[in-house]
């Protein structure tokens, strides 16, 4: 690690010490590091970075203070020992994941000492972090990005400026919406595998070999907007297609459920909304058999 650009690093945990690991491995950077632990202290020391003794003293030498803490009110405590101690060359970058308002009122309250702000959590978890492939979505001022971006570029291969502040923090709450749904509907692919005999574990062989080669679910989103596609449009034809196949599928798939006596709710929800979900009406699979599915809301007698 080479002097240049002073920049701290508080949180040192999971995912917090190998992102400052790739910070003192990078040129440019003059990294000083705090944690309440000393075991990742001593490994960052032997890595280059220096050790301070407290927030505030590292927020005083800084140009770039990335925090990578616990939650919002460790946040709230860290940006209380870093203001009035910093001078107003400092930037803030918050990447822990907080409440959706709390970006904001940390901004309020750092412009007050001359401090910026930027929201920035991460996507990737500890082995992005590691390899230096973590997605970056920052909320912020250009300004305050422009001064962080070689910092976070040096940490991710991904940043993403999403807009003002808070927009890091809701981009990655959609991101992970996505993420923990999908687990649970991954609990319930197991409970139907595991009740009709299959093996498990070749079964998450297959969903991470299959998820690698389409995007997973990734790969329906290009879009720029949620709203209903005209007949004449591109993706039309594409998603005419996922609906095809996925309401079929998903009627086989419940239908497997019933037999075997296994409760699949969120599978019966992703028949009900993947077509409306899309832009697009159900298929004819389902049109034609009202039945087998449950009406949408607009489509219920009103009292």
């Amino acid at each position: 690690m080479s002097a240049g650009l002073r920049v701290g690093f508080v949180g040192l945990g999971n995912i917090g010490k190998p992102m400052a690991l790739r910070l003192a491995a990078a040129d440019g950077f003059d990294l000083g590091v705090y944690d309440v632990a000393p075991e990742p202290l001593e490994e960052l020391a032997a890595a280059g970075a220096r050790v301070a003794g407290s927030v505030a003293r590292l927020a005083a030498d800084c140009d770039v203070l990335c925090v990578m803490v616990r939650d919002d009110e460790q946040v709230r405590d860290v940006m209380g020992q870093v203001l009035g101690v910093a001078g107003d060359r400092l930037t803030v970058v918050v990447h822990s994941t907080v409440a959706p308002d709390t970006p904001r009122a940390l901004e309020v309250t750092a412009a007050r000492h001359g401090v910026r702000v930027l929201d920035a959590p991460v996507s990737g978890g500890g082995m992005g972090a590691a390899a230096g492939t973590l997605a970056i979505l920052v909320g912020g001022t250009d300004d305050a990005f422009a001064a962080a971006h070689p910092v976070l570029a040096a940490m991710s291969s991904k940043v993403v400026h999403a807009g003002p502040i808070g927009a890091g923090t809701r981009f990655k709450l959609a991101r992970n919406l996505m993420h923990f749904v999908a687990f649970t509907a991954a609990t319930e692919a197991q409970r139907l595998a595991e009740a009709a005999g299959l093996d498990l574990r070749a079964l998450g062989d297959v969903v991470r070999h299959t998820d690698a080669i389409t995007g997973g679910p990734g790969a329906i989103m290009h879009r720029e907007t949620t709203a209903p596609i005209a007949a004449d449009d591109f993706w039309f034809g594409v998603f005419e297609h996922v609906v095809a196949l996925g309401e079929k599928d998903l009627t086989f798939a419940t239908s497997l459920a019933d037999e075997l006596g296994v409760d699949v709710p969120l599978a019966r929800l992703a028949l009900e909304r993947l077509a409306p979900g899309l832009g697009m009406p159900h298929s004819p699979l389902l049109s034609d058999h009202p039945a087998d599915h449950p009406a949408d809301d607009t489509e219920r007698e009103q009292p």
